[in-house]
């Protein structure tokens, strides 16, 4: 009996390893799902702490972005606006050379005004006039209406031939 005590023994223990194992088996998945649910719970936070991190880094570069092409796109423009700035730049140029000839012209006209004064300074410098010493102009004044009487003939009346005759025989 010996022989099938032992037989009986060690099919008992491969039964209980195999049933073991098949209990392993069985079981396992749900301790692989256990691990995982534990893995999950533990990374899960951190990960969506990140994730929110990355977001608004990604929302701050995209603001920064929009904020490059534009100013791209601002340099492009100015790029663009250089013969604007050209022209500008010849009016300035034309209105300094007209501004300069203005104040040329303007000097001149001073010059030739000063030159004029000058030359009536110069002889007003030598008369003197005294209001108080003037000559009676009476007898002068009645002199001369006295010619034109006789030019003038009484009646007022004086033909175009006459006044032509008398200006060639005076000039």
């Amino acid at each position: 009996m010996s022989e099938s005590n032992e037989i009986t023994l060690k099919s008992r223990k491969t039964s209980e390893k195999i049933s073991e194992n098949i209990h392993i088996f069985a079981n396992d998945p749900s301790l692989a799902f256990y691990r995982v649910q534990e893995h999950i719970r533990k990374v899960l936070p951190p990960i969506s702490i990140k994730r929110n991190d990355v977001l608004q880094v990604q929302n701050g570069l995209q603001g920064h972005f929009y904020d490059m092409e534009y100013g791209v796109q601002a340099l492009k423009s100015i790029e663009k606006s250089e013969s604007t700035f050209h022209n500008i730049q010849e009016m300035i140029k034309a209105s300094i050379f007209i501004k300069q000839q203005l104040k040329y012209e303007e000097k001149k006209k001073i010059k030739t005004e000063n030159g004029k004064n000058s030359v009536y300074k110069r002889f007003s410098a030598h008369l003197t006039f005294d209001p108080l010493e003037l000559p009676d102009l009476n007898g002068v004044v009645r002199e001369t209406s006295g010619r034109m009487d006789l030019v003038v003939p009484c009646g007022g009346q004086l033909n175009l031939g006459e006044l032509q005759r008398s200006h060639t025989t005076l000039h």
